[in-house]
């Protein structure tokens, strides 16, 4: 087995790992109404990015656009998401959360920022740099990822 391939399965693991562990310090925030991930994913990012339009949702995300609508429509009929039309352009249609998702959204993104700036309080200065330059290759390999989506 070669480097690269070695590099591919740890990535997997860690990131996985470390994504898991997250949400359990942090009490899951959306992860415990049972949604999918997917879902989750979408209404992180609409509390991140409101009014972001849903075309642009599926591209950060890495989704078809049908799925995306999909999504789209099963979080508004549940009333966690609301779609509306772009002033500018009808066809256009713009996400933001509910009041109630918007709350679990602020208290999720809180507890896991907090809990990331205490891990990182225990990391000394050089593993804070090896992790800096970890991220802009996490960045890159997502870059790359990203162009060869057709």
């Amino acid at each position: 087995m070669d480097t690269r391939t070695d590099l591919a399965g740890q990535l997997f693991g860690v990131v996985g790992r470390f994504r898991r562990q997250l949400r359990r310090s942090t009490g899951g925030g959306f992860d415990r109404t049972g949604l999918t991930q997917s879902q989750t994913e979408l209404l992180r990012l609409v509390g991140r990015r409101p009014d972001i339009s849903v075309r642009e949702a599926a591209a950060e995300l890495g989704l078809a656009a049908n799925t995306a609508s999909t999504l789209v429509s099963r979080l508004t009929a549940e009333n966690l998401l609301i779609r509306s039309v772009d002033g500018a352009d009808r066809r256009v249609g713009r996400l933001r959360l509910t009041a109630a998702a918007q709350v679990v959204a602020d208290r999720s993104r809180l507890a896991r920022r907090a809990a990331l700036d205490g891990a990182l309080r225990a990391l000394d200065d050089t593993q804070i740099e090896d992790l800096a330059k970890g991220l802009a290759v996490i960045g890159e390999l997502t870059r790359i990822l990203q162009e060869d989506q057709p």
